[in-house]
């Protein structure tokens, strides 16, 4: 019989615990190596889905939830309940797997995907009605952000504090599996956005229960998981635990690890490496594919560096210098961090080279930034590159899109840009049509100082960013939240459902022309002068592109088909004029078409 919760618990400097299992109280035992079980005998009906139970530690007369839940229908202050993983009965058989290289991923926040039930926000059922949209684009991958449990109805999830337990307003544990299955049986992969590097500020009850903060230590987020520390064996197996969780028991096939240059291990073995470790062996036996993509500010390339060759072993990382070098070339925009990215040697070379930023000097740092990428040893696919994410537009003050600061013509140069250069490209959810809606950061703290602190902090931590005089929406605000929910009437709507169709003819084109997903670095070359960029993809394969407002004529050597364009695009025997704002895929000689 298969146990949804074995009530044992780990709480090594606990001297008193009971766990309260449908209102009773039942003493409990220590064991030697700090995990308490029931004294008692429990009745196997105790071990079926549907029993709300909790924990009482010492003399705190306070009920709470167990630090492996894998449910919190009241959130993140209520009792635990039981659930069997084992219930459902998964239809995903002839699912194999995606593995990363070659696919195109599509970023996603559920309360905002779609308005959900009565228009209160999306959910996992919900989301299930869009999955056809996503196939009908092109899409391989579904990358969700953050889904455990954090305390409030709605927010971006970051602040979890219930790391094995699916958000209640999403639907819970049930309602995840259905979304993976018919994920999977779409032929759509699941990437999860986790969180290790902070817990959120209400609702964390682990340190009650044991060391799994690092004492006097903070991050930019919080006080620090304690990694490395005293009794920190226990706490990396509960990360690594619930990462094998996502993958094997919910059938996930990725994780994308939040900001992990903000795990502090000094380790002789990073907690990383022995992710990547126990997940490879994870995917030997489950016969697919399972990827480790990074968030990482260190532009450091042993984190996707094989273990054989000393590095870390994970799958991919995002790169934000590619996010940062288009973005300041087609905006203008050089405020900030996109200081150093002006001019387009900055995306030349990150096209060339996988980073910009690779020991050269940060000015917003104030200091050298990066190391230098192997070119000859990796494949450009480690590298995820996108125009929007969550972060780079909702970390705007107003959470406004490029949809909103750009042309049609300069959207698509970006599309274009990101899905058939040499990396893995990601979208973000609405940037497919242009999306008019903005996506700001929105929280829902039921405490009134707790969301007075966050609506304060919003407002203040934009100076360095020189953005003007820009009003910051409330993040509290209930409006902050619903409208930055999609409108999907957009989609079949003039200049939404003309960019649309641009983007499902360009992840068709790259999957048709074996160029576009080469991972070699060696075959992308790039050259630039007054305005235009031309970046060479294998022997045939040329991108142009106008960067200005003015004509250019972009040099070629011989004469070339038109694949794909946007704006005014003439192509002569020795190159190709393009007017403002345009790009175009050209192919010289016969191509290699696929299919």
């Amino acid at each position: 019989m298969t146990r949804p919760v074995s009530y044992q618990v780990w709480a090594p400097r606990a001297k008193r615990l009971r766990l309260r299992l449908d209102g009773t109280d039942h003493p409990m035992t220590r064991g030697a190596d700090g995990w308490w079980q029931p004294a008692d005998r429990l009745p196997e009906s105790a071990f079926e889905t549907g029993h709300d139970y909790a924990y009482l530690i010492d003399d705190n007369p306070t009920p709470l939830p167990d630090p492996r839940s894998r449910w919190q229908p009241e959130g993140a202050h209520g009792p635990s309940r039981t659930f069997d993983l084992a219930d459902h009965e998964w239809g995903d058989h002839a699912w194999t797997g995606r593995q990363l290289a070659g696919g195109v991923i599509y970023e996603l926040h559920l309360g905002t995907f779609t308005p959900g039930p009565a228009g209160e926000g999306g959910t996992l059922d919900s989301a299930i009605e869009r999955l056809d949209h996503l196939v009908e684009l092109g899409i391989n991958f579904v990358e969700l952000m953050p889904v455990n449990e954090f305390n409030g109805e709605h927010g971006w999830g970051y602040d979890g504090v219930d790391w094995y337990a699916v958000h209640h307003a999403y639907g819970g544990p049930a309602a995840y599996q259905r979304f993976v299955d018919a994920c999977h049986q779409r032929g759509l992969g699941v990437i999860q956005d986790v969180v290790y590097n902070h817990l959120g500020p209400s609702g964390n009850y682990l340190p009650q229960f044991g060391p799994y903060l690092k004492e006097g230590v903070n991050n930019p987020w919080g006080a620090a998981i304690n990694l490395d520390g005293e009794d920190s064996d226990e706490v990396r197996r509960y990360i690594i635990e619930n990462a094998l969780l996502w993958l094997g028991e919910m059938h996930v096939d990725g994780l994308r690890l939040d900001a992990v240059h903000a795990l502090g291990d000094e380790r002789a073995t990073h907690l990383l490496e022995e992710m990547a470790v126990e997940v490879d062996a994870l995917s030997a036996f489950v016969g697919r594919p399972l990827s480790l993509i990074a968030e990482s500010d260190l532009n450091d390339p042993r984190l996707i560096t094989p273990r054989e060759a000393g590095g870390y072993g994970l799958t991919g990382q995002w790169s934000d210098d590619f996010h940062h070098a288009l973005l300041a070339n087609l905006t203008g925009d050089v405020s900030g961090y996109y200081a150093d990215f002006a001019g387009l040697g900055s995306l030349a070379k990150v096209l060339e080279q996988g980073f910009f930023h690779d020991g050269t000097m940060s000015t917003f740092r104030g200091r050298r930034h990066g190391r230098p990428v192997d070119l000859a040893q990796t494949p450009t696919w480690r590298f995820v590159v996108c125009s929007d994410n969550h972060d780079q537009i909702g970390n705007r003050p107003d959470g406004s899109r490029l949809a909103t600061r750009l042309s049609t013509d300069q959207l698509t140069i970006a599309a274009a840009l990101v899905l058939l250069g040499p990396f893995t490209p990601m979208i973000f959810m609405g940037e497919e049509w242009g999306a008019s809606t903005p996506w700001a950061f929105f929280t829902s703290h039921p405490e009134p100082e707790l969301g007075e602190a966050v609506s304060k902090g919003r407002r203040a931590e934009f100076a360095k960013m020189e953005w003007g005089d820009v009003e910051v929406p409330d993040p509290q605000a209930e409006s902050t939240f619903t409208d930055s929910m999609l409108d999907w009437s957009e989609v079949a709507e003039g200049q939404h459902a003309e960019l649309y169709a641009a983007y499902r003819e360009l992840i068709a084109l790259r999957r048709s022309y074996t160029e576009l997903t080469d991972p070699r670095f060696g075959r992308t070359a790039v050259a630039f002068d007054d305005g235009w960029l031309r970046i060479t993809r294998g022997d045939r394969l040329t991108i142009a592109v106008n960067f200005s407002d003015q004509d250019a004529s972009v040099p070629l050597a011989g004469a070339a088909e038109t694949l794909f364009s946007s704006g005014e695009v003439e192509v002569g025997g020795d190159g190709v004029r393009l007017g403002a704002w345009s790009i175009a895929l050209l192919a010289a000689g016969p191509s290699t078409l696929i299919g």
